[in-house]
């Protein structure tokens, strides 16, 4: 490790003429170009290069439990990546192995008590190359982001040397300079002839993180950087170019049609693109989108892709594309032989959260799921707007439905699994609103929504109407706060999250509540609310939205 980083060094003093956002591309191909060089003949008119690809991970160190068989885990996906790539070295592949954005962030607690540096140490170890930038990467700021690529102290956790692989994004700027984040593209040699992997961040992460978390930076439209950093590219001779695209759709595992918000930004990349590995979405497909191979490998570690490209040496352009989704189940060879190191690694992060995560706080009756009514209610939501109502003493809670992040299953109930319901830490936030903003707010659920998102209540109930034009799907009559009909001209205490009082979500009408004041960490309040309940505890729907 001390001869790599006087290497790192040394390569840093050669360029230390260039832009400093291009030092990390530079130093990319300073530690990889050895590694892919290969015996294969200069005289072969082919050189074949297989990539494998995760995207989504966030933070699953542990195997889990799918159609009752476990898979998935760091160190049975390494298993799976050692076996994949020396079977393809026996055919002349090359092996690369990248990942497609959020590999941190709502993370379970072994992973994210830990401020998500087992992960990225185990990333590490799995010799990961390139990632690109997700939107749960700004989960906890750019500054943190930043420690976990390059390396520094924190306050819980010490000091981390950093990631090893870097990240990618041709689309984060800062907001003052215009100068990439991270590097936006990185060039890799292999047996000669050079690649190109450009990162792209989902542009509409602004509005469904935290904005403290992305404050300072600016996101612009993915297709349009692509073609920039493409051009760019190609007057270095790049012919084979492969997108880390953090944004997703809907498609099938077997090859069929792609749909979704992808379609129209990879229709719009330059022909020249050859590959889109996609994220964001959690689905496990691939297909042909405007000629360019797409694929998705579902999330948390349970699959990855295997692309396998052909190139030309005359030309260094791709000539054949072929991609499968692997699945990552832990009971069949290889992963029934786990990476032994990373196994360590995984368990010494277990031993460290052990105290915290397996306390019992109470006794769930029943499954309480995420699931919701055809009008938007759910039984978690109920439990978890209630418990921030109580905790802070307001009239009326409201809870973003993408913060519940899985269900609690019937029986005893640990401080660790209500963390997976709410892995994000966000701060509780009392304000006032009037019940004109309140009703605006409601609206907000249609407005300027990629699709609907119906927030949890409690001590309010209403009614909507899906055949109304958005904007007006919320009769004020149908609104009541605490029994009573709600009083536009009146104020109401509201507690919401410091996600949703930032205006996380597009929900603007938040950033309008006067009289703030900062309460516990959401999981902190939900434990406690938990933990006073009657024992066995439950949570109903209970008519609290209802449509008209």
């Amino acid at each position: 490790m001390r001869r790599m980083k006087g290497w790192i060094r040394a390569g840093v003093r050669r360029v230390g003429r260039l832009p400093a956002w291009l030092l990390p591309v530079v130093l990319v191909l300073l530690l990889v170009s050895p590694a892919v060089t290969s015996a294969e003949g200069a005289g072969s008119r082919t050189v074949r290069l297989q990539l494998l690809a995760i995207n989504d991970f966030h933070g699953a160190l542990q195997s889990r439990t799918l159609g009752g068989r476990p898979i998935g885990g760091a160190a049975v996906l390494a298993a799976y990546w050692d076996r994949w790539e020396e079977e393809a070295k026996k055919d002349g592949f090359t092996t690369l192995r990248v990942g497609v954005g959020d590999l941190v962030g709502a993370s379970p607690p072994v992973s994210a008590l830990l401020q998500d540096e087992p992960t990225i140490e185990a990333l590490n170890r799995m010799h990961l190359l390139v990632s690109a930038v997700g939107n749960h990467e700004f989960d906890e700021g750019v500054a943190e982001l930043k420690r976990l690529q390059e390396g520094g102290c924190h306050p819980v956790t010490g000091c981390f040397e950093g990631a090893k692989f870097q990240y990618l994004t041709a689309n984060v700027v800062d907001a003052k300079t215009g100068e990439p984040l991270f590097p936006p593209y990185a060039m890799v040699r292999v047996r000669g002839i050079p690649v190109g992997f450009i990162g792209v961040t989902l542009k509409e992460t602004p509005t469904i993180v935290t904005p403290t978390g992305v404050a300072g930076v600016r996101f612009l439209d993915e297709a349009e950087s692509v073609n920039r950093y493409v051009a760019e590219l190609k007057r270095q001779g790049v012919e084979t170019i492969i997108v880390l695209l953090h944004q997703g759709g809907e498609g099938d595992r077997r090859g069929g049609p792609i749909s979704g918000a992808i379609v129209p930004i990879v229709e719009a990349m330059d022909d020249e693109v050859d590959v889109v590995l996609s994220g964001h979405t959690h689905r496990g497909y691939w297909g042909i989108i405007d000629g360019k191979l797409v694929t998705q490998a579902y999330s948390s570690g349970t699959a990855f892709a295997d692309v396998d490209l052909v190139l030309d040496r005359a030309t260094g352009d791709v000539i054949d594309k072929r991609a499968r989704i692997v699945d990552t189940y832990a009971d069949v060879p290889p992963g029934t032989e786990p990476d032994k190191q990373i196994a360590r690694l995984v368990a010494r992060a277990e031993e460290q959260v052990e105290p915290i995560i397996n306390r019992v706080v109470g006794t769930a009756a029943d499954d309480i799921t995420r699931q919701q009514t055809p009008a938007g209610e759910s039984e978690l939501g109920n439990l978890i707007a209630d418990a921030q109502r109580w905790a802070m003493g307001t009239q009326v809670a409201f809870m973003n439905p993408g913060g519940i992040r899985a269900d609690i299953a019937a029986g005893e109930v640990t401080w660790g699994e209500l963390y997976e319901v709410q892995p994000f830490g966000n701060d509780l936030v009392k304000m006032t609103l009037t019940g004109a903003q309140i009703e605006r707010l409601l609206e907000q659920q249609w407005l300027n929504q990629p699709y609907p998102r119906i927030l949890q209540v409690s001590g309010l109930d209403y009614s909507w109407d899906p055949r109304r034009p958005v904007g007006d799907r919320v009769d004020p009559a149908d609104i009541r706060i605490g029994g009573q009909p709600l009083d536009l001209n009146a104020r109401y205490t509201v507690t919401a999250n410091s996600f949703l009082a930032a205006g996380g979500d597009n929900f603007s009408v938040f950033t309008e509540g006067q009289d703030r004041v900062v309460g516990p960490v959401d999981i902190d309040a939900l434990v406690r609310y938990v933990e006073q309940l009657p024992q066995p505890f439950n949570a109903r729907v209970e008519g609290r939205i209802t449509l008209r």
